[in-house]
């Protein structure tokens, strides 16, 4: 059964099977809708999902970090483990957050598609008139500059999994980018020292985290630790 409580008024899907829960973020200019395929996917592999809409272009990285994860960390009390599966702002959240703070039953995190070492995109095109109105202050954060909050984290020092995409819907904005890239990410910006396992897949940024192959790669890593790769 499916619970919809309010967190400092964002919104929450919560559903309850299992003593593992999953917190979902989503990323820029997205709400939590956009993770809802994952999500009953993840339920019907047996986790409790906690799915965080939280409002991307109101607040700057930092505040979002700390309001967004411990959000969903209030729901999961009790819970045996708690891991995070998130696509690509939502995962700069997760390392934000836990640059400053330890989660004591942690378990795995999966991250689609995260701007690690910012977006080119955002270098070319954050100067444009419009730009931080459509994206926020968060968006203006995702630059490749070495002031960028991005470059201040570090590396990481919890169980991760990277899943990146090859392929575009934008080919414009894939100019702007080192191949091979999803059209707002480059595969190597993705990369991050400490992570456990990094895969690819042909699949965009806007849509990887709806693709069955994607999804099938999320849960075989909260359930094994690994990608899963042909033999």
């Amino acid at each position: 059964m499916a619970a919809v409580t309010e967190c400092r008024k964002w919104k929450v899907d919560m559903r309850l099977p299992g003593d593992e829960s999953v917190i979902l973020l989503h990323g820029l200019v997205r709400s939590n809708r956009s993770m809802k395929f994952m999500a009953r996917a993840l339920e019907a592999a047996g986790y409790r999902t906690v799915n965080v809409g939280y409002p991307s272009r109101h607040f700057p990285i930092e505040v979002l970090a700390r309001e967004a994860v411990e959000c969903g960390l209030r729901q999961c009390q009790g819970c045996a483990e708690v891991h995070f599966v998130t696509h690509s702002l939502g995962g700069i959240l997760v390392r934000q957050y836990l640059a400053q703070n330890t989660i004591a039953n942690l378990g795995k995190t999966v991250m689609l598609a995260p701007p690690n070492h910012g977006s080119e995109v955002v270098d070319r095109l954050s100067k444009l008139p419009g730009f931080k109105i459509a994206n926020g202050d968060a968006g203006m954060q995702l630059g490749t500059a070495n002031s960028s909050v991005l470059k201040q984290l570090g590396e990481v020092n919890f169980n991760l999994g990277i899943i990146a995409g090859t392929r575009t819907v934008n080919p414009i904005l894939s100019t702007m980018l080192p191949n091979p890239d999803d059209g707002k990410v480059s595969v190597a910006s993705t990369r991050v020292a400490g992570m456990n396992d990094h895969i690819q897949l042909p699949v965009t940024h806007t849509f990887m985290m709806r693709n069955p192959k994607v999804i099938r790669q999320v849960i075989h890593y909260l359930n094994c630790g690994s990608f899963l790769r042909p033999r």
